[in-house]
């Protein structure tokens, strides 16, 4: 089976973000995989663009899916950068709009057409940031907004009958090009996280595996879960063949649990 993988975001060419890479250049790297891939210049966070994007995956391929909501605002940087939340830029809060709103804007398109299919997963990528301290209120804030989302859509999901699953992914720490420079600069960084990247693609292979489990729905819908602990179910190594380490280890977090108390209209 070849997946066709919708590659989204803004940067066409080098220039355009904080870091190298294109959608382009990441599309590329799906096909070289064995896939196909298919790069999509969208702005998250103008809705419109977001809507053509799924009429397009409707119009070229009948279907979606899988939906990965990855999207974050292009100047997270400023996230990282030393001092309490109001020494920082006010465009930190732009991660709430660039990161959470997105995510449900996206997930709206794309519900009815993974409903009316009969199977869906829709997946957003998160961190234990959200129930500790992670470089502000801006950032921990949008990941416990979609660790919510993934539970409430859930919800909704089992309410409708529907074989869709909404799941949110605690990611590791990824061998990104921003994680590995700030590494270099900062020796004690390293140290801290040497041996424990995990690929930037490894949550990709967790949710392919994910989506053909036949106890999908059952085993992971409205759930927040360790993609790496997920993963060692699945026996899905990763760096140099080795499964990476759950990020309860070190950070002490685990994934929230939410009350079955439900208010519905």
């Amino acid at each position: 089976m070849v997946a066709f993988v919708y590659v989204t975001g803004r940067s066409e060419k080098e220039v355009d973000g904080e870091v190298p890479g294109t959608i382009y250049a990441t599309a590329r790297e799906v096909t070289d995989a064995g896939g196909q891939g298919i790069a999509v210049r969208c702005d998250h966070a103008d809705d419109a663009q977001v809507k053509a994007l799924f009429d397009q995956v409707i119009a070229e391929q009948g279907r979606v899916d899988m939906l990965v909501n990855n999207a974050c605002w292009q100047g997270d940087a400023l996230t990282s950068v030393s001092g309490q939340f109001w020494e920082k830029s006010l465009d930190c809060a732009q991660m709430l709009n660039v990161g959470a709103r997105s995510g449900f804007v996206a997930s709206w398109y794309a519900a009815p057409h993974m409903v009316g299919q009969g199977k869906g997963l829709v997946l957003f990528t998160s961190s234990p940031g959200s129930m500790h301290y992670c470089m502000g209120p801006s950032y921990g804030a949008h990941k416990a907004a979609v660790d919510k989302m993934a539970f409430d859509m859930g919800v909704d999901f089992a309410d409708a009958g529907a074989n869709v699953a909404a799941v949110s992914v605690w990611m590791g720490s990824l061998t990104t090009e921003r994680l590995q420079g700030m590494m270099e600069a900062m020796p004690a960084l390293r140290e801290q996280l040497e041996g424990s990247l995990e690929s930037a693609g490894y949550t990709g292979h967790v949710a392919w595996a994910m989506f053909n489990d036949p106890q999908m729905f059952a085993k992971f819908n409205g759930r927040t879960v360790v993609g790496a602990e997920v993963g060692k179910d699945y026996g899905i190594t990763d760096i140099a063949g080795r499964l990476p380490p759950s990020v309860r280890v070190g950070t002490g977090a685990s994934p929230p649990q939410y009350a079955p108390y439900k208010v519905k209209m």
